[in-house]
């Protein structure tokens, strides 16, 4: 337990000093909530643009730092041979996957302190939200970008890495329906975008906190399961070097 706290208290304050992590992870959704609430150009469906933004923006915060930044932060680790030197240590593979996750929900924490003021500002009102619904959402969301990002980080080299986080980060935002909703994109597409971790943390956010989810039973469900596959994965696929 020790071990844990200590390599958690290491990723969160090496988190914080990374500037372009914090680009990525904070900034970035903040400019495009900002942007595409007082822009309508989105075919959000919604009087107000930021009442179907607002979830779907912190949908995308979430694998922002879950996936993309962990991702690559992990992988130069690992290229620098720094995650090596701590495969020379008892922490082991588990307590490592365990350490980053908790240390990407604090993270999360400071971006939810920002992103939902912003939100407020811009005029969107919730109506009965469901906080705890959403923090139970957001959670499992986490767990299941960090697996991705981890998997990717512990089988591809530190550039390659890179490119493939970018591209999939790129995807996801796209056909996630954080964005554009899932009824403005093609049959086939929609359905696969549903099935994708970014459609169902988005769906299930927009339920808990708009009650305009699509589907939300069926995206619990999706998420729960890429919530335990992906950091089995990750756990499994992980090299040290």
């Amino acid at each position: 337990m020790n071990t844990l706290r200590a390599q958690t208290r290491h990723e969160v304050s090496t988190t914080l000093r990374n500037s372009e992590q914090l680009l990525l992870t904070l900034i970035i959704p903040v400019m495009l909530l900002v942007f595409f609430s007082l822009v309508d150009v989105l075919p959000t469906g919604t009087k107000d643009p930021v009442d179907f933004l607002a979830p779907g923006i912190l949908a995308l915060a979430v694998m922002s730092s879950a996936m993309v930044s962990l991702g690559i932060g992990t992988g130069f680790e690992r290229t620098y041979k720094v995650l090596k030197r701590l495969g020379a240590t008892p922490l082991g593979r588990g307590r490592l996957v365990a350490a980053k996750i908790i240390a990407v929900i604090a993270v999360e924490l400071v971006q939810f302190a920002v992103l939902i003021p912003v939100a407020y500002a811009l005029g969107w009102r919730p109506s009965s939200p469901n906080w705890l619904g959403a923090l139970g959402g957001v959670i499992v969301g986490t767990i299941a970008f960090a697996g991705i990002g981890l998997s990717l980080a512990g089988r591809l080299r530190g550039e390659i890495n890179l490119a493939a986080q970018n591209g999939l980060y790129l995807v996801l935002l796209l056909l996630g329906g954080m964005v554009i909703p899932f009824t403005k994109l093609p049959g086939p597409i929609s359905a696969v975008a549903k099935a994708l971790p970014s459609g169902a943390l988005a769906d299930v956010l927009r339920e808990t906190l708009a009650h305009g989810g699509v589907r939300p039973g069926t995206s619990w469900a999706i998420l729960i399961a890429w919530a335990v596959v992906a950091p089995a994965a990750a756990t499994r696929l992980f090299r040290w070097e």
